[in-house]
């Protein structure tokens, strides 16, 4: 097993990814597909993807419709993602994927965090060289051999494909998203969830102590409506 294997196996124990935690995001990726691409999920590639994800962690479907009519409001203001770059305590290198309407808040909010915890924020390109931006796909394992879709899929840029309690995960590089959605769906196989991820080329092992210090910044990171997503070089 690769890199996104054991990357996918720790970060399905993180304890932050709460339900309404996850309906907030989501909800937030309806607004910025919709935005994008307009409220037809027939025709919005990007807006299939975030309902399929919504169905994936039990969304209620009125939610999910309040969300595209909401977006579909041209007087919302939008979101826009910002990355976030900087160091925790002890090396470890942290990206910040975030969903905003208010960059000035979203800016201060972060950076406060970081200051806080004896953290430091980085500018733009700091640290997000140290990850592989990758993607993901998750489809039901039944009728499926991996190893064949795996040789399938080379073509279209998958690097990755295992099993898992949760199905067959599909890995490939950032750019593969939208060829491998569409082969994905061109052979009527269901996709269960997808999305976007950071993979750290290398991680580094703490002490308790040092983790204790870096989890402290995480927290409060994660805690905020901003935030989307959190990565970091600490081994877990």
């Amino acid at each position: 097993m690769g890199r996104a294997f054991e990357f996918r196996k720790a970060r399905k124990m993180k304890r932050w990814s709460a339900m309404s935690k996850a309906f907030t995001r989501i909800g937030k990726d309806i607004v910025m597909a919709v935005k994008e691409g307009g409220p037809d999920p027939d025709s919005n590639s990007r807006l299939r993807a975030v309902i399929q994800n919504a169905k994936s962690v039990n969304m209620p479907k009125d939610n999910v419709e309040r969300a595209i009519k909401r977006a579909s409001d041209k007087s919302l203001g939008d979101f826009k993602e910002v990355l976030f770059e900087g160091y925790a305590p002890h090396g470890i290198a942290i990206l910040v994927e975030t969903a905003t309407d208010n960059n000035t808040r979203t800016v201060a909010n972060i950076r406060s965090y970081f200051n806080k915890c004896n953290g430091s924020l980085g500018t733009s390109g700091s640290v997000e060289f140290l990850f592989d931006h990758t993607c993901n796909f998750r489809i039901p394992s039944e009728e499926i051999d991996p190893e064949e879709l795996e040789l399938d899929l080379i073509d279209f840029g998958a690097e990755e494909v295992f099993v898992d309690d949760d199905g067959i995960l599909i890995y490939a590089p950032f750019e593969s998203f939208g060829s491998i959605q569409k082969e994905l769906e061109e052979r009527e196989i269901e996709i269960l969830s997808s999305g976007f991820e950071r993979i750290p080329q290398l991680t580094k092992e703490l002490s308790d102590e040092e983790t204790e210090d870096v989890e402290k910044l995480l927290e409060k990171i994660e805690e905020d409506d901003d935030v989307q997503n959190v990565y970091h070089t600490m081994q877990e």
